[in-house]
């Protein structure tokens, strides 16, 4: 776990040109503004180790969480690398999603010299702010969720039982308790360079928004109607809700290392 140990309140002031790659030269100058985030992680109830990580910066304007494949020997190795990886990467200059490929093809490249048949895997749910404006970057079932007066799923699930979902046939409350829920279709280090697909999205964060990133340890346990009552809380600060939403997780069964982050822009 490698979080950010700067206050959880920083003024946000990045010049454009500090982030090069998907942001295009004409981009409106972001303007100073403040963001509140907060983070945590936890082993659950059922393992024996926590394979999650995830990084919590706010003057690099980056947040992100990693899981490593459950079952999967090397997949505690894999999160830490995926993250260090991509921190690097976007601390040179990389964008977001040349970061994520280049985080794959070093996986790859690692599991190659290992003896065991099994690679290292790891999926990856990240967001970078500039200003008042995010990209979201996704591979695997960790998810982004964006609060703006209702909950919505940024993501979409890199997984068999999403693909059914979308095709009509499994229903949503079908797949939350199907057998192969767990059984991803895009994952880095698993996947190819040349077959994997990044999930994006883009959009700007209003006064109020929140961006929540976790892993499935925590949507395995909690129904997205929860998530939106305690991530849609203005009484509490972004690291309560994060506690509120880890312990409610924790209530549940709790098989799955829990990570969770949440950032929340200032109104």
């Amino acid at each position: 776990m490698r979080p950010s140990r700067r206050d959880n309140r920083l003024l946000l002031r990045h010049p454009a040109w500090a982030f090069p790659g998907p942001f295009p030269p004409d981009y409106p100058h972001p303007k100073a503004h403040m963001i509140e985030f907060g983070h945590g992680t936890h082993t659950g109830l059922r393992r024996l180790r926590n394979e999650d990580t995830y990084y919590a910066d706010a003057s690099l304007g980056l947040f992100l969480v990693v899981d490593g494949m459950g079952g999967h020997r090397h997949g505690e190795v894999a999160s830490a690398t995926a993250r260090d990886g991509v921190v690097a990467q976007v601390s040179a200059g990389q964008s977001l999603v040349d970061a994520i490929q280049r985080v794959n093809e070093a996986l790859i490249a690692r599991s190659s010299g290992l003896a065991e048949s099994r690679p290292m895997g790891t999926t990856i749910a990240a967001v970078r702010v500039v200003g008042r404006h995010y990209e979201a970057a996704w591979v695997g079932d960790s998810r982004i969720y964006r609060w703006d007066g209702a909950l919505e799923r940024l993501s979409h699930d890199h997984s068999i039982v999403e693909a059914l979902v979308e095709a009509g046939e499994l229903t949503e409350a079908q797949a939350r308790v199907h057998p192969q829920r767990s059984v991803l279709t895009q994952a880095l280090g698993i996947t190819l360079p040349d077959q994997l697909h990044i999930g994006l999205a883009r959009g700007e964060l209003r006064p109020g928004t929140r961006l929540l990133l976790c892993t499935d340890g925590l949507t395995d346990e909690i129904a997205d109607e929860r998530i939106d009552a305690i991530v849609s809380r203005g009484d509490i600060g972004a690291q309560e809700c994060v506690d509120q939403l880890v312990l409610q997780a924790l209530n549940g069964s709790a098989r799955d290392n829990i990570t969770a982050i949440l950032l929340r822009a200032a109104a």
